[in-house]
């Protein structure tokens, strides 16, 4: 599996770099990894710092608190710990925790009966279209990680099966696009002043007799011919609508680029309690909300052979809310990385369970993927 590189520049999290961990790793003991695991094991279940007292408790008095005291100060000279008080125990830094992450992945994780039943429910169910299942499939992950699950979207070039105008309110419509995938997507477009409501309908009967079967990027040349060539036995209003709501998928603002499915926003934002770190994760969903985003996302994705764990400012994107990412590509029946998803919550997961969540989530849209299409 691809981890990438340690790029934090914390203060108050001090990172030695990704070489220098590599070295101290070597130099760990069976004894000092052993107490390295507790102490972040603890961390990661209360989230305060760890003192040598209990790790001397959990040990049953094997080792002294005076000797553990010693081994966490070695700990922390190698990177791997810090105090952040005087008096206070020991939490482990961003190295610390990939240090961590990384024996989980070598280690590796399973799920319980009920969680795989869960995730492969949404995905195998066949009532849903493939856009709906995302989202079902985002929401169960979810509930089962408590932590805010992402679903990376790529916009494909859609075959049209069908499309519909809906007046909505004056000078407004909603524009239907079913595809032959099943996925079903509504815009609102504009129509031009005083159009009949006809004139709606006809515009979508002209689509699907003309351009059921072609892609949108060949549709919007198609219909373009079809107008040039007088071919397009409809009245100039009726033209307007249907070339609007074909370009109102193919435009620059279509948001081509992907998107992103989010849920579970509150999760995040209960594990959240300092006041600064709850505006950047404000601004983690504004950024989230803008569907360019998603391709810098996917792009990350491309050269992932497995599933990618970001920790704090290990990712540009996320850097900023000092999260950690989990996030798994999933493919299509070509073995082409079309998507992703994965969760988003504190450094403080439970990463042995949430892995092989993640892991096995997106093999499930994989399989979803490769029976539908």
């Amino acid at each position: 599996m691809t981890i990438h590189n340690l790029t934090s520049s914390s203060k108050q999290n001090p990172s030695p770099t990704h070489s220098d961990v590599d070295e101290t790793v070597l130099d760990l003991n069976e004894r000092t990894r052993l107490i390295f695991n507790k102490i972040v094991d603890r961390y990661l279940s209360s989230g305060s710092p760890i003192g040598s007292k209990l790790i001397a408790d959990d040990l049953d008095q094997m080792l002294s608190s005076a000797s553990i005291r010693a081994i966490m100060a070695d700990l922390e000279t190698a990177g791997l710990l810090f105090q952040p008080h005087t008096s206070a125990g020991r939490v482990p830094t961003q190295s610390g925790l990939r240090l961590f992450v990384n024996g989980l992945l070598e280690l590796g994780g399973n799920l319980t009966d009920s969680e795989r039943m869960m995730l492969d429910v949404n995905c195998q169910s066949q009532g849903l279209s493939f856009d709906d299942a995302l989202s079902e499939t985002s929401s169960m992950l979810s509930g089962l990680t408590q932590c805010a699950a992402l679903v990376v979207m790529p916009k494909s070039d859609m075959i049209i099966k069908q499309v519909e105008f809906i007046p909505i309110e004056k000078n407004k419509a909603l524009v239907v696009l079913v595809s032959t995938a099943g996925q079903v997507e509504n815009r609102i477009m504009e129509t031009p002043p005083g159009l009949p409501p006809s004139a709606l309908t006809e515009a979508g009967n002209f689509i699907n007799s003309h351009l059921a079967g072609k892609s949108l990027s060949h549709a919007s040349v198609m219909l373009q011919e079809l107008i040039d060539m007088k071919q397009a036995k409809i009245d100039d209003l009726v033209q307007q609508v249907a070339s609007s709501g074909i370009a109102i998928w193919t435009g620059k603002n279509s948001g081509q680029a992907g998107n992103f499915i989010l849920r579970g926003h509150a999760n995040l934002l209960d594990n959240i309690t300092a006041v600064d770190q709850l505006e950047q994760i404000r601004l983690l969903f504004n950024q989230l909300e803008q569907q360019s985003n998603a391709l810098d996302v996917l792009v990350t994705m491309q050269n992932a052979e497995g599933i990618q764990i970001f920790i704090g400012s290990e990712n540009r994107f996320f850097a900023d809310a000092n999260c950690s990412t989990i996030i798994a590509p999933y493919h299509d029946s070509n073995h082409k990385i079309i998507g992703a998803v994965g969760v988003i919550g504190p450094t403080r997961l439970d990463y042995a369970r949430i892995i092989p969540m993640v892991n096995h989530t997106s093999a499930a849209i994989s399989k979803m993927l490769a029976a539908r299409f």
